[in-house]
């Protein structure tokens, strides 16, 4: 079988934008009534609304490689960097400070050129231990295949398949640079465009042992930013992807080994985006909300581990609520948890969950929020 980088003309992608023009018509509307939407919010809103879908971006781009972070490190880490002032900040390990960095990096500072030596700086956030799991590998440089090729592959030991064979490693450099070169470049193709072509050349030269996926979602990710010329990021592509995981990787698969009129792979892409965008409105309807309870509230007296745990329930708590999560986060003992949860209780912000149990849990009131 002869995958799409073995292809006479590689890497010279046609598609026919008959096919693509409605989707791609939309999908930009679209995008500049979201980001009108959100500049009319004030400053604070707007502000949550970016931490919220960069929080959901960092988290669903692991979580497609299969790694769960921890959501509270993640929001906490991308506070900090943005300079926002949010209560209940914890501290975040090192490979959620890497993944954040990289994130960051690739959407604030979208105008910047896109280099080997960025890459290699992803990369090296990425990995900051220079190890995928137990596994030690080349960190901050092109792969070189010392294990032998460089394959996508699922299935148990002695009875895997292949689904992909990248370039071999000698010719990494080489496709690296003209991949550069094309990013850098000016051509009149439609930057929304640009971002589906550049991920799927990238992860098609998969160019490092690992850490792959997550560097190509984020070169799109600085793609669409310059297609809105805005670091301000209001949907999560990566979110959307998590959610469409397996379709993803099948049209992956379908475009690595057909020819390259890649008309499947941007339909899908361009859909995937739409898709993303549809689930802006939930981001917003939570930071609405979270809005909305906070001014219901204003006149409220309550402690910092109150309102941390409250913000916890807002954001979207993992699980239920019990006096030992509670005490556990805040750093407390559970008589000082069971005495904050009692006060919001009667403060009519939370409310017993009538289902009982070993465990009582907590939520919050309906009319609170």
């Amino acid at each position: 079988m002869a995958y799409i980088h073995q292809i006479d003309g590689w890497p010279s992608f046609v598609w026919r934008d008959e096919r693509l023009s409605a989707l791609l018509g939309s999908v930009r509307h679209r995008q500049g009534r979201l980001i009108g939407r959100m500049e009319s919010l004030g400053f604070a809103l707007r502000e949550e609304a970016v931490l919220q879908t960069l929080t959901q971006d960092v988290l669903k781009s692991s979580e497609i490689e299969g790694e769960m972070l921890d959501r509270a490190q993640v929001r906490s880490s991308l506070a900090r960097r943005l300079g926002m002032d949010i209560a209940g900040l914890v501290p975040a390990d090192r490979n959620v400070e890497g993944v954040v960095e990289m994130m960051l990096d690739a959407t604030q500072s979208y105008a910047e050129p896109l280099t080997r030596q960025r890459l290699f700086d992803w990369h090296a956030a990425l990995f900051p231990t220079g190890r995928s799991g137990m596994s030690r590998i080349a960190v901050g440089t092109w792969r070189d295949d010392a294990t032998g090729p460089m394959q996508v592959v699922s299935g148990p030991i002695g009875h895997e398949r292949v689904h992909y064979e990248a370039p071999a490693a000698a010719q990494v450099d080489e496709e690296m640079q003209a991949f550069l070169d094309w990013i850098a470049g000016e051509n009149a193709m439609d930057p929304v465009l640009k971002a589906g072509v550049a991920h799927l050349w990238f992860v098609t030269i998969h160019p490092f042992d690992d850490g792959n996926g997550r560097i190509a979602r984020a070169i799109a990710d600085l793609a669409l930013a310059r297609s809105e010329r805005s670091p301000q990021r209001f949907y999560s592509m990566s979110a959307q992807i998590r959610v469409e995981r397996n379709g993803y990787y099948e049209a992956l698969e379908a475009a690595q080994k057909g020819g390259l009129d890649i008309t499947a792979w941007l339909t899908w892409f361009l859909g995937c985006l739409d898709r993303a965008i549809d689930g802006a409105e939930t981001i917003l309807a939570g930071v609405m909300r979270k809005a909305i309870f906070w001014e219901a509230h204003a006149t409220q007296s309550i402690n910092d581990r109150q309102r941390t745990m409250v913000n916890r329930l807002l954001d979207g708590f993992e699980g239920k609520l019990t006096t030992t999560k509670w005490a556990k986060i805040a750093k407390c003992s559970a008589d000082t948890a069971l005495r904050d949860i009692d006060d919001l209780i009667r403060r009519g912000m939370l409310v017993k969950d009538p289902a009982g149990g070993r465990s009582t849990s907590y939520a919050l009131a309906e009319n609170a929020a």
